[in-house]
C-alpha cells in the first residue's frame, strides 16, 4: 500500500458525542478541504457495512483506528476480550488489517499528565500482561495491533511505554506512536520511531506548543488534562508546535505503508474547518515522498 494522509475528527465529537448528525458536519468539512480517508470509527448501532457506504458518499474511505483500554484493575477481562474480537471483525470487514491498541485514562495521570504520576509497578505488569491478551484476541481476527502511546494512561513514560514493547515483542505487537502525545512526555519522537522502525504500521500526525512541555508548567499549577488542552496553547496544527516532522518522516522505514493520520485534538483556531484545511495543505507540502506512487 502507498501511505495516505487521514484524518481523525476529534474536535467534532470530543464535546458533542459521536452522534451522526456530529459526523456528518465533519465528514462534509473533510470532504471539501479534500481528504479521502478518515478513523474507522463505527457509531453504536451501525454495521460496518452500513458504515462502509455511508462515508463513501462523502469520497472518503476508513483509515487506522484505535481499540481503547485501561488495561488496569477496572476492566473486565473477558468482557475486554470479547470487545476486541468484535472491534477486529468490523475493521477486518472494512479492509482494514490493522489498527491502533492505546490505554487511557488513570485519573492520577489525567490530573498530572506527561510526569508517570503515579506509577505503580504491579500496576504495569499487569497492564502489560492484559494487554498482550488483548492484542491476541485482536491478531486472531485479522488485524494487526500497534501501540499507540498516549499522555494519561498507564503507558505514559519512555520507561513504561519501551517496557511495554520489548517485553510481548515484536509478534504480539507493532507501533502506531503519536508525535504529539510522545513530545508531551518528554519523548523525541523521531530517535522512538527510529528505534522501532521495523515495527511501525501507522502514525498519528499531531504537534504541540512547547508552552507546558520541558518542565515549563509551574510545578504548582494544578490544571489536568483537559484543562491545559482547552487553553489551546497544548496542541497545534502540524508545523505550528516544535515537533521537528522532518526527522520523523527521515525515522520511517523506506517500506512504510501505514496511514498518516492528522490529528489536532483541540484547534489553536476557533474554526475547526480551519484548523483541518491548515493540516491538509500542510501535508500536501510536507508528506509528497510518502503519500506518491
Amino acid at each position: 500500500m502507498t501511505p495516505r494522509v487521514a484524518v481523525n475528527p476529534i474536535p467534532y465529537w470530543a464535546k458533542a458525542g459521536k452522534s451522526r448528525e456530529v459526523f456528518e458536519e465533519a465528514f462534509r468539512d473533510f470532504a471539501d478541504i479534500g481528504y479521502t480517508a478518515v478513523k474507522a470509527d463505527i457509531p453504536e448501532g451501525m454495521t460496518a457495512a452500513e458504515y462502509l457506504e455511508w462515508i463513501g458518499g462523502y469520497g472518503l474511505a476508513p483509515a487506522l483506528s484505535l481499540f481503547n483500554s485501561p488495561f488496569d484493575e477496572t476492566m473486565d477481562a473477558d468482557e475486554e476480550l470479547e470487545a476486541a474480537k468484535r472491534f477486529a471483525d468490523d475493521q477486518a470487514s472494512l479492509g482494514l488489517d490493522r489498527t491502533m491498541v492505546s490505554s487511557m485514562a488513570v485519573p492520577a495521570r489525567m490530573a498530572r499528565p506527561a510526569v508517570g504520576a503515579g506509577f505503580d509497578e504491579g500496576r504495569l505488569a499487569r497492564a502489560i500482561e492484559r494487554c498482550g491478551q488483548v492484542c491476541d484476541a485482536l491478531q486472531a481476527g485479522g488485524v494487526r495491533p500497534l501501540h499507540h502511546s498516549h499522555v494519561g494512561g498507564v503507558f505514559e513514560t519512555e520507561t513504561e511505554i519501551v517496557r511495554l514493547l520489548d517485553d510481548l515483542g515484536p509478534d504480539v505487537i507493532g507501533v502506531g506512536p503519536d508525535t504529539g502525545h510522545l513530545r508531551w512526555a518528554g519523548i523525541d519522537p523521531a530517535a522512538f520511531i527510529g528505534r522501532y522502525a521495523d515495527r511501525v504500521g501507522g502514525i498519528h500526525i499531531k504537534d504541540c506548543f512547547p508552552d507546558y512541555l520541558d518542565g515549563r508548567l509551574d510545578p504548582g499549577d494544578e490544571r489536568g488534562y483537559q484543562e491545559l488542552a482547552a487553553t489551546k496553547r497544548l496542541w497545534a496544527e502540524p508545523g505550528l508546535g516544535v515537533v521537528n516532522f522532518d526527522a520523523v518522516v527521515a525515522a520511517l522505514p523506506a517500506d512504510f505503508d501505514g496511514d498518516l493520520m492528522v490529528e489536532v485534538d483541540e484547534p489553536s483556531v476557533e474554526s475547526r474547518y480551519e484548523s483541518h484545511r491548515m493540516a491538509f495543505e500542510w501535508a500536501q507540502r510536507a508528506l509528497p515522498k510518502l503519500t506518491s506512487d
